[in-house]
Order: C-alpha cells, then sequence, then structure tokens
C-alpha cells in the first residue's frame, strides 16, 4: 500500500504522471496481474500515458496554466490517482490502494501548489516547474520500477 500512497503524493502534482508511471511499471512486470495492469502495459496507452504526462509538464511552464486545485484539476487528479494507486496495490487491495492514493492527491494538491508558488516567486514559472518534474519523475521512478511488487 506505501506504493499507491507515494504514487498518490506525485498525484497531487502532476495529473497525468502517476499514469505514465503505472503504465512503465505494468510493462516491466512490477505490478500484480489483472485487467488494469494489463491495460496500463498496452503499448499503445503507455505512449498515450507518457505524452499526455509530458504535455502536463509542459503546459504547466506556461503563464496561463491554471493552479492544480481548480476544480478541474482535482477531478482529473481524482481519477488518474484512483486508477494509479489501484494498479499500485495488491490485487486483492485495489479499492483501498485507490482510495489512498486519492486522499494523498487531493491533500498534497494544496501543500504542493503553496509550496510551488514560493519557488515560483524566487526563482520563476520555468526554472521552478523544471525541479519539481524531475523531484516527481526521479521519485516517481523509483515507486514504480525500483521497489519490489507488494
Amino acid at each position: 500500500m506505501l506504493r499507491s500512497l507515494l504514487i498518490g503524493i506525485i498525484a497531487g502534482q502532476r495529473a497525468m504522471t502517476p499514469l505514465a508511471l503505472a503504465s512503465g511499471a505494468a510493462r516491466q512486470g512490477k505490478l500484480d496481474e489483472g485487467t488494469l495492469p494489463s491495460l496500463l502495459a498496452h503499448p499503445l496507452v503507455s505512449a498515450g500515458t507518457v505524452a499526455m504526462a509530458g504535455a502536463e509538464m509542459a503546459g504547466d511552464k506556461m503563464t496561463t496554466a491554471p493552479d492544480r486545485t481548480v476544480a478541474a484539476g482535482l477531478i482529473g487528479r481524482t481519477i488518474t490517482s484512483a486508477a494509479a494507486g489501484a494498479a499500485f496495490a495488491p490485487k486483492d487491495r485495489r479499492v483501498a490502494g485507490a482510495a489512498l492514493a486519492t486522499a494523498a492527491a487531493l491533500a498534497t494538491s494544496f501543500g504542493g501548489l503553496w509550496l510551488r508558488k514560493r519557488a515560483m516567486a524566487r526563482y520563476g514559472q520555468t526554472a521552478s516547474g523544471f525541479v519539481e518534474d524531475a523531484l516527481l519523475v526521479g521519485s516517481g521512478l523509483a515507486v514504480a520500477l525500483a521497489l519490489p511488487r507488494r
């Protein structure tokens, strides 16, 4: 369940990255078997999730990017964190994994925004966004690929 919690924290900062990470983990055989991991492992789904995560990261650097706590952002985080949290959970605890990841995503969205705004005031939107992306992708890869199943 730790992986579900951690992927939820990442979802609080980037909505699409957890699905890309879950797809990568599924393709590497790091998830328990099931319908969701099988879907995420499909090459087209995997490519799509990576493309969406990349587009989100690029859009985050734009001055017109909305805060992650707007309603649409929170709805997106709810959906993607639930799917990724379920995928990273043990097969018999997928509902609990989805709930845990969703709670973590929603809770950390606000703290992450607060921290990002402080960083933006000091370093600018682009620089702070690249640092945030590097932290999220690095830690996300550790969650998705380096940790053993369960």
